[in-house]
């Protein structure tokens, strides 16, 4: 049965006004967003409180004991009847913010906690954390290689749901503005090829542009993401690496795909780089070219750049394939469609709307000659 639309039937419980400035959290307020326009959903985003525990000091006293701390939240009480309460987090520490909400489980006939960042490796350390989805009845995960063993510990099923993206906004058609960054690299990198990439740029007037200042935060979430997507859009090349990376005493031997190859492909730019040694990446990166291979600390970027730039043809095949695969197979709505499918909901026409939409633009772009990109 499909709730009226002008009835909520999500309830989305948000962090962007206690935690609006991490930029890694900038994907996850896109997903609510999407959400809210292909469903009838409530936004419940509580502010912090200045007066209370701030979060991170309550997520360290959280890590040694079972209590139920106020995480420096102004506690809120949901109003109404849902089917369904949805919360996003980043990694294990934000579960404690659930205590924010009083009285959700008595409103809310299902629930899904999304998980971003999951490493088994700190499954143990987060025990306490962990304890508090046994409040929900399912458990989703970006990280694959993270869904058997959680499932072990909590002893219920968790499911894996990949990372997405807003495929309409990251689509570079039918506008396609000039690509004028040869390469574009954010966040963490190798050494290596970061000098490498430096050279070239000194040397041939490659166009490199780098994370020149530290920083995870940002003024404005929604600015930063429209100016993240407008870079990636005019970007010939995009460095892409498996999840911390350089940073095995965390992830042990997990090697996960993060936000950034979904995200480079929608945008129609040819990712270079590690390729994570994972079945699901496997199954959702499986077109031709979908990534070009280049080990970690690699300095070979010159001599992969050097050789695809003598096959326009193919750039042009590759970014056609990705921006339409992007489309068909990972924007925000297949994600919600399966959330839904797991709390039993039918989905809303808008969904439906928003799906023949990515149809067909993707079909109008594989029927495109080669153009501007080049």
């Amino acid at each position: 049965m499909i709730t009226h639309p002008d009835k909520p039937r999500v309830l989305i419980f948000s962090q962007r006004n206690i935690f609006g400035r991490d930029l890694f959290r900038c994907a996850h307020y896109e997903f609510e967003d999407i959400i809210s326009q292909i469903d009838s959903a409530e936004l419940l985003a509580p502010q912090a409180n200045p007066l209370g525990l701030r979060p991170e000091i309550a997520r360290r006293i959280a890590f040694h004991a079972p209590v139920a701390l106020n995480p420096g939240v102004v506690r809120t009480r949901a109003k109404g009847q849902y089917d369904l309460f949805l919360m996003i987090c980043g990694a294990p520490g934000d579960l404690l913010m659930f205590n924010a909400v009083r009285n959700w489980r008595e409103i809310c006939k299902a629930s899904i906690c999304l998980i971003d960042e999951l490493w088994v490796r700190e499954m143990s350390d987060c025990r306490y954390f962990l304890r508090i989805l046994e409040n929900f009845d399912v458990v989703m995960l970006y990280y694959s290689q993270s869904v058997q063993p959680l499932s072990e510990q909590l002893g219920r099923k968790c499911v894996f749901l990949p990372p997405g993206v807003d495929a309409l906004r990251f689509c570079p058609y039918p506008e396609r503005s000039r690509r004028v960054v040869d390469v574009y690299s954010i966040g963490r990198r190798s050494d290596v090829t970061h000098r490498k990439l430096l050279r070239m740029a000194a040397e041939n007037g490659v166009f490199y542009l780098y994370d020149s200042i530290a920083g995870n935060q940002a003024i404005n979430s929604t600015e930063h993401r429209d100016l993240f997507v407008s870079v990636l859009k005019r970007s010939r090349y995009f460095i892409v690496n498996p999840g911390l990376i350089d940073r095995p005493d965390k992830r042990g031997n997990q090697s996960e795909a993060g936000n950034r190859y979904f995200e480079g492909s929608a945008a129609g730019a040819i990712l270079v780089g590690e390729r994570p040694t994972n079945e699901e990446f496997e199954r959702l990166f499986n077109w031709p070219d979908a990534l070009i291979h280049l080990p970690y600390d690699s300095d070979e970027i010159g001599r992969v750049i050097k050789e695809l730039d003598r096959e326009p043809e193919r750039q042009d095949r590759i970014r056609k394939a990705n921006v339409a695969q992007a489309l068909m197979r990972h924007d925000w709505v297949y994600r919600w469609e399966a959330m839904l499918k797991r709390a039993a909901l039918e989905p809303l026409p808008q969904l439906l709307q928003r799906k023949q939409r990515l149809r067909n633009l993707a079909e109008a772009i594989c029927e495109t000659t080669r153009g501007a990109d080049d």
